[in-house]
């Protein structure tokens, strides 16, 4: 028999396994840079989002799959960082300017500047990561050549909940977010679930600090590490935490610098990458991350657009597909109960078997 676990979700826009980690480009700013290629006339290009290509998270995880495609394909591959908001369309249209023939656009923030740009360049390849490329929301793509990245991380998030309330001797995990997106809030959804579902299977009652659902949660309002962000997870961490969940980029790494001055042990679950293998500092803190494959799913993307074999039908990752996923626990294996990760694994496989219900966002 079917549980649902229900959740309170953002409605809108639509916009993890081991993620692959290759060292990152070097800065651009609002400039192109090429990787000359001989072997092909394919052009693969990409643009970031704010953070850029060395953010740990999900700009470097996009650009490594993209790379690695061009790299295959014997392709030339072009790339420009965005600093801000601004930059989104003109850096979208340098990339149309120098002829690309597939550009990835990392972000629901570019989805406005992408959507334009594919319609006025039918016959070029866009992939759009973490976003259903819907601006108008209803319900249908607003470009035909723009392939959806789309992820349900609340799968992921679900494991780690109940992993984390598990883990807690506190009785106590907390989460905040950059700002109350739907791609950000579903991380905080599936771990609030999960936690629910840890507290209905062992008669347990591990509160969730920092996030009721919704828009009602800590939001530091952007995704940068600054004092904003070092605070609100500080406002957390003093409500007694022991598990803290930061979810929007750079921003875990305030949330370190919070449980450093806490002076108590206080893990930490990433979100995107597997932060243990993609920013080593966060080694003594990572209980495990939440994972999104954007390296993997951006890599056949554009390997299918530079063999001709483009599919411009959204993908959504899942526990089943392979697309979300734990990472490992590294150094805390020892430190959680075999029996508490034995029934983590078997509720992954309740997950894909359709047995458990993890709703989201993308359920809509």
């Amino acid at each position: 028999m079917k549980r649902a676990i229900q959740l309170t979700a953002l409605a809108g826009a639509a916009a993890l396994t081991l993620a692959a980690c290759g060292s990152a480009p070097e800065e651009t700013t609002g400039e192109s840079t090429e990787t000359a290629a001989a072997e092909s006339d394919f052009t693969a290009c990409i643009v970031s989002d704010e953070g850029g290509f060395d953010d740990k998270s999900f700009n470097q995880l996009s650009y490594e799959g993209a790379k690695k495609a061009a790299d295959e394909l014997g392709a030339a591959f072009r790339e420009v960082q965005s600093q801000s908001e601004t930059d989104y369309e003109p850096n979208v249209q340098s990339l149309v300017d120098q002829g690309c023939n597939a550009i990835v656009a990392v972000g629901f923030a570019l989805s406005p500047a992408t959507v334009e740009s594919a319609n006025s360049n039918p016959e070029t390849d866009y992939i759009l990561v973490d976003d259903a490329a819907d601006n108008d929301f209803d319900g249908e793509k607003d470009a035909e050549n723009v392939k959806p990245l789309l992820y349900n991380t609340a799968e992921a998030a679900f494991l780690a909940g109940y992993l984390s309330a598990g883990y807690s001797e506190a009785g106590k995990v907390g989460t905040f977010g950059g700002q109350p997106f739907p791609t950000v809030t579903i991380f905080m959804d599936g771990f609030k679930q999960g936690v629910e579902h840890y507290n209905e299977v062992n008669g347990a009652d591990v509160e969730v600090i920092g996030y009721e659902g919704g828009e009602d949660g800590a939001f530091t309002g952007g995704f940068a590490a600054n004092e904003t962000a070092k605070t609100t997870a500080k406002n957390i961490l003093d409500q007694g935490v022991d598990v803290i969940l930061p979810v929007g980029g750079p921003i875990y790494q305030s949330a370190i610098a919070a449980i450093e001055d806490s002076g108590r042990d206080v893990a930490l679950v990433g979100v995107d990458a597997d932060f243990y293998e993609t920013d080593p500092t966060t080694q003594p803190y990572v209980l495990t991350s939440i994972l999104k494959k954007m390296d993997v799913s951006t890599y056949e993307a554009v390997l299918s657009s530079g063999e001709g074999t483009f599919d411009p039908e959204a993908y959504v990752g899942t526990l089943e597909n392979e697309g979300v996923g734990l990472a490992p626990l590294h150094d805390f294996e020892d430190k959680v109960d075999p029996e508490l990760v034995t029934e983590v694994d078997e509720l992954r496989q309740q997950i894909i078997d359709g047995e458990l219900e993890v709703t989201s966002y993308l359920d809509q």
